[in-house]
């Protein structure tokens, strides 16, 4: 057997040009993108069933990723594994649905009967492959054709460079997919109901804290008064109301340290006041309101079109579902 010897490298450099090739690969598909990407989703996007996704190997791990992607994002999609089709799994594929099959040779041995099959039922067949003349290409409806770029592997053999571009293609397509649906992110929250991307795609008005809990005061109250009502309700602020009962300004724990040696009991919450403090509305999303807190913020008014309010949203709040 040959060995090649390639230059020393260190263990960051060879690191580094992995990375390279795999982002030149990435420019390639960007480049190398044509109409037989719309086609694709044109199929896609008026399925009236589902999005079957299917290769062999490694192939077959991105194929799986591409089903869950393509899933979480609005087009019902799953996985079957080529082998297993052709021992009973073909029953899964309905006349309704479409074959998103992935093959950088095109010529897998085990996607044959799945190649067949959508071909005697006329159910769609879109093709991820790097090679226009194979048999997968052929007989595909729409070929969405790779670039010939090398692979990050030093033998040019494990599958690198082709199988990011493989994943990216598979984002490109989902996300393509999702913009053409109108996919909010109250759609993306009801896929998502569980963890981290569950707890941020929440509404604020779900975790607020209202009604009595609410430290609030009229503007011509003294801080004599306010300080009571921030010692009462234990969010360390208090909001300020004008006569309509708007809010119109914040004291907090900071407020009342800068102005501790003015004779700070005797003057009125309105001359104390943070004016225009930041507020968020109900509706919205609590990863908008960790957005609103970067920095020095940890309370914010939760008000109506109005600016009337109506809860108020702690960072404590955010800690505890695991946000922060």
């Amino acid at each position: 057997m040959t060995v090649f010897s390639h230059p020393k490298l260190s263990d960051l450099e060879e690191a580094k040009k992995v990375l390279t090739v795999e982002i030149q690969g990435l420019e390639a598909l960007r480049t190398h993108l044509d109409a037989s990407f719309s086609e694709a989703i044109e199929i896609m996007g008026r399925l009236q069933g589902r999005l079957i996704v299917t290769g062999m190997g490694k192939s077959g791990y991105v194929a799986r990723k591409i089903a869950s992607t393509m899933a979480s994002t609005g087009t019902p999609a799953f996985f079957i594994h080529p082998a297993e089709a052709s021992h009973g799994d073909l029953g899964m594929i309905l006349p309704s649905d479409a074959v998103l099959a992935l093959s950088y040779s095109g010529e897998t041995k085990e996607l044959e009967a799945i190649i067949r099959y959508t071909s005697r039922k006329g159910i769609p067949l879109i093709a991820i492959t790097q090679k226009s003349e194979s048999a997968l290409a052929k007989e595909a409806t729409v070929t969405l054709l790779l670039p010939s770029v090398p692979e990050a592997c030093p033998n040019g053999l494990a599958p690198t460079t082709s199988s990011t571009m493989m994943m990216a293609l598979g984002d490109a397509l989902a996300v393509t997919l999702l913009t053409k649906k109108g996919f909010s992110k109250e759609d993306f929250k009801a896929f998502h109901p569980g963890g981290d991307l569950g707890n941020k795609l929440k509404r604020v008005k779900e975790i607020m804290h209202k009604g009595k809990a609410l430290p609030l005061i009229e503007e011509t109250a003294s801080m004599e008064e306010a300080i009571q009502i921030m010692t009462t309700k234990g969010f360390g602020c208090v909001g300020i109301l004008d006569g309509a009962g708007k809010l119109i300004g914040i004291i907090t724990d900071g407020d009342l340290r800068r102005h501790m040696m003015e004779g700070l009991l005797h003057k009125t919450v309105k001359s104390i006041m943070t004016k225009s403090p930041k507020t968020i509305t109900p509706d919205a999303i609590l990863e908008e309101a960790l957005h609103l807190m970067q920095g020095s913020i940890t309370i914010l008014f939760v008000v109506d079109e109005k600016g009337n309010p109506l809860g108020i949203l702690h960072i404590h709040d955010l800690l505890r579902i695991g946000l922060v």
